[in-house]
């Protein structure tokens, strides 16, 4: 079958202008190639053959408005094949704050790091972490698709930040929860705080108050499946640059995922080239995958952003 892409906009003018080239290389991840853009009634459709079995994958793309079957060159039928959403889209949506990451780019960061896995994207309960998680944009989008969340932060104010939000939010969607914080000790040490939601009793998430360079001593090994990371565009870290950090953090982080879990990391190329970045990956024991390209694109000025994605 031929189908065609409509894809969603975006309250972010800047993103909306690499749209259509990140969603050519997301489709190229699911396993499916663009053949051609065509405009009907003023509006611009990617293009793409596919099996039917592929659309509830498919449905889950992160600039998806809708998808059609194409039918000649100008007949659209609407597929009803929903995403997977376990909430509202309002636990994505609601918070505003300076510095927040597009929703669209941290949900395609999860995909393509889920579909670099040994594991399908349907088939399994992902237990996700993010350690660099700023004020939970990447937990909430496990969430939404019904997977586990983990996340460390070193900043508290953005710790407390998310723990109010997600007290309240589950208050007011009056969905069945149990909420703490806590702190966090090892050998007689206070490493920080953690806050704890267990979520309808089927689902959990975790943010620790804490430096993710010290994240193998939060966590058991192999106790996480995704480790998805936005590193801060032109943020220093208190050990240094995002390229010294990740020389500190990653064989910690490696230690905490399973065999056949796989890392997908954005940063800023101004700050380190895409052939360091894959450099510092396979020095901590990681394979780049192949075919998980074409998403570099410009961001601000001095940002633009890329991804990598490596499997264990």
């Amino acid at each position: 079958m031929r189908y065609a892409l409509l894809l969603a906009p975006s309250a972010n003018r800047v993103y909306t202008r690499s749209a259509a080239g990140l969603a050519s290389s997301e489709l190229k991840a699911f396993g499916t190639k663009v053949e051609e853009t065509i405009v009907l009634g003023g509006l611009s459709y990617l293009v793409f053959e596919g099996e039917p079995e592929s659309l509830p994958r498919l449905a889950n793309l992160s600039s998806v408005c809708a998808i059609f079957e194409l039918h000649g060159n100008d007949m659209l039928r609407p597929i009803g094949e929903p995403p997977l959403a376990h909430f509202d889209d309002d636990l994505l949506t609601i918070q505003k704050y300076a510095g927040k990451t597009n929703e669209h780019f941290t949900k395609l960061l999860l995909n393509v790091t889920a579909l670099a896995s040994s594991w399908d994207f349907l088939q399994r309960k992902f237990v996700v972490l993010d350690p660099v998680a700023g004020r939970g944009t990447t937990l909430n989008q496990a969430l939404m698709y019904g997977w586990d969340a983990i996340g460390i932060e070193i900043d508290g104010k953005h710790v407390e930040a998310y723990a109010a939000f997600m007290k309240t939010y589950l208050q007011r969607k009056r969905i069945k929860h149990t909420a703490d914080t806590t702190p966090v000790r090892r050998d007689g040490r206070r490493l920080g705080r953690r806050f704890d939601a267990s979520i309808a009793g089927s689902q959990q998430v975790t943010l620790f108050d804490a430096d993710t360079v010290e994240a193998r001593k939060l966590m058991k090994a192999h106790c996480v499946d995704l480790i998805v990371a936005d590193l801060p565009y032109n943020v220093v870290h208190k050990i240094g640059s995002p390229t010294q950090l990740l020389r500190a953090a990653l064989p910690g982080w490696v230690e905490l995922l399973r065999p056949g879990g796989a890392l997908g990391m954005s940063w800023n190329t101004h700050l380190a080239p895409r052939e360091q970045a894959i450099t510092l990956l396979e020095e901590a024991g990681l394979r780049v995958s192949e075919g998980f390209d074409g998403f570099e694109h410009w961001v601000d000025q001095g940002i633009t952003r890329d991804i990598v994605v490596a499997r264990k």
